[in-house]
């Protein structure tokens, strides 16, 4: 077997290429390390904290959504959940901040 990324060949039961540490089977990686059934730790951590501090669930999420592949896909749709809801926390947040600081501007004005 040849390496996607340098493209020297390879042991066919390599699970990580020797010359460019990229890895080459994930199978035969996951096996090695005996852990076949992997979660996506991110995509829940992101999910759990989008619901109570947005800006740190946003990024967590994020980076369990581009994670998602690594995992067989586990945790994409808990990671674009978690995305949605803290993006949506985030707008609703902007938008009462400028309502909030556009009143007590617009009151201060007309007590002046």
């Amino acid at each position: 077997m040849f390496c996607t990324n340098c493209g020297k060949e390879i042991n066919d039961n390599a699970a990580i290429c020797p010359y460019c540490g990229v890895v080459a089977n994930k199978s035969a990686l996951s096996n090695a390390s005996g852990n076949t059934n992997q979660s996506n730790t991110m995509a829940i951590v992101g999910f759990i904290f989008s619901f109570f501090f947005a800006l740190v669930g946003l990024i967590c999420s994020i980076i369990g959504f581009k994670r998602a592949p690594e995992f067989g896909g586990n945790g994409k749709g808990l990671a674009l959940a978690g995305i949605i809801i803290s993006s949506i926390s985030i707008i609703i947040t902007i938008i009462v901040f400028v309502v909030v600081i556009g009143g007590a501007l617009a009151f201060a004005g007309s007590m002046a």
